[in-house]
């Protein structure tokens, strides 16, 4: 597995720099950009803590599916992974209304 490719994939999902999630992490940025260009791999923890800056599971982070989405709809998912559930219900309804024209 590629944890470098992995995490630049879910960090662009959610629309956030290396710099951001860096600093998010308490890690330093150049751990980040190492990490991602495969120089370096993270420890557990440090994997934990990105995960959980990008707001996803470890499970989803290791789960190699073929990505069907393109990017402009994963970075969509990444923003409503954020939303409460009364915001999902009238994203919800403002979508339906969007696709019915």
């Amino acid at each position: 597995m590629n944890y470098g490719q992995r995490i630049k994939f879910f960090r662009n999902t959610v629309g956030i720099s290396a710099n951001a999630l860096a600093k998010k992490v308490g890690l330093d940025p150049t751990t980040i950009y190492k990490i991602e260009a495969n120089d370096s791999k993270p420890s557990l923890g440090s994997l934990e803590s990105i995960c959980a800056a990008l707001n996803i599971s470890l499970a989803e982070f290791f789960t190699e599916e073929e990505q069907v989405l393109g990017p402009e709809i994963q970075r969509l998912l990444g923003t409503a992974k954020k939303l409460s559930p009364q915001q999902i219900d009238y994203l919800q309804k403002l979508l339906e209304s969007l696709s019915k024209d």
